[in-house]
């Protein structure tokens, strides 16, 4: 049988939310009429915005990448011989697909052919990776499901049987407040059998001073990540934000065991927005929250599986003991 060509081995589904477009500029007027003002975190990723984090994910403060890839490096082999052969391979927030070549690579050398299907609001990013992949790995197929989670998982949940691992990695649990992440796991969980199991990257709790500098590093580039938002305001919604007014401030709260990220404004000013026909106006000091990233200890992470009534089969550490992958199974607990 001849091989496949790579744009037979693709397949890509968009979903009606990475086509839709006024959601951006309907949470924008809600989010910035608000009090206190707040913008939705998923509207970082633009073209800009993903280009602006791939930059971070490199920073020397910026733990969490090098972090996670040392895990999926040096455990990938350990995470794989927990699926039967066959297994399709599901990520959630793929982005460049960087931190999952070494499972790819461990599943083609086990089984010889392997089904990913990564799921990532950008659309464009989506089909760069796949690309990119499809070129490096010959036994591999590709279905990329550009749109949001809740509604890619739809298809997942209709389509593609068991065996299954299901990745989340990075700290994408990281931005849901805790209740919203025992939601979310517990919605994981509707779409897995018994022989499925799924790969969560969880951020642990450790010194402020790191995490601090991790979201606000010496280079600036988080703040421009941070303030990338505005400028797409700027770009899409006909704003005339003046980004060197706003400040980026990320601090962490102990107590709730999350940083906590905002920008500020260092003036008294009002903002146009022409396509809302809106004018947003800014006292000194005050704020936009844009994002919070939870941290998690040992006790946490066992304790937020169970109320999704998953399981924590094994856990992974980094050398330095400041991030974690964490692998779920169903829990027999529960109706």
């Amino acid at each position: 049988m001849a091989a496949r060509s790579k744009q037979e081995r693709l397949t890509t589904i968009v979903c009606e939310s990475a086509l839709r477009p006024d959601s951006f500029a309907g949470e924008v007027r809600a989010g910035l009429t608000a009090s206190p003002k707040s913008l939705p975190c998923r509207f970082f990723y633009d073209a800009e915005g993903s280009r602006l984090f791939e930059a971070i994910s490199e920073l020397p403060e910026y733990y969490l990448t090098r972090a996670g890839a040392e895990i999926m490096e040096e455990r990938s082999g350990e995470v794989v011989a927990k699926l039967p052969r066959g297994a399709t391979l599901i990520e959630l927030g793929s982005g460049s697909s960087a931190k999952t070549r070494h499972l790819i690579e461990r599943f083609l050398r086990r089984d010889g052919r392997l089904l990913y299907i990564p799921v990532d609001i950008s659309r464009s990013m989506l089909e760069e990776s796949a690309h990119a992949l499809l070129d490096e790995f010959r036994g591999l197929e590709i279905i990329a499901v550009a749109g949001e989670y809740q509604e890619a998982m739809t298809h997942l949940r209709r389509d593609f049987g068991p065996p299954k691992l299901i990745l989340w990695l990075g700290s994408n649990i990281g931005n849901l407040d805790r209740p919203e992440a025992v939601e979310f796991l517990r919605c994981l969980r509707g779409l897995m059998a018994a022989e499925d199991r799924l790969l969560v990257g969880i951020d642990l709790r450790k010194e402020p001073g790191v995490l601090e500098a991790a979201y606000d590093d010496a280079q600036g580039i988080t703040a421009q990540f941070n303030k990338n938002i505005l400028a797409r305001i700027n770009r899409e919604l006909g704003g005339e934000f003046d980004l060197g007014r706003f400040d980026h401030r990320a601090r962490y709260n102990d107590g709730a065991g999350r940083v906590e990220i905002h920008l500020e404004s260092t003036i008294a000013q009002t903002i146009p927005i022409a396509a809302l026909d809106l004018a947003v106006r800014f006292e000194p000091g005050e704020m936009i929250h844009t994002e919070n990233s939870y941290k998690y200890s040992p006790a946490e992470i066992g304790e937020t599986a169970a109320a999704a009534r998953l399981r924590v089969t094994e856990q992974w550490l980094d050398r330095k003991g400041q991030f974690s992958l964490n692998l779920f199974t169903i829990s027999d607990a529960g109706p």
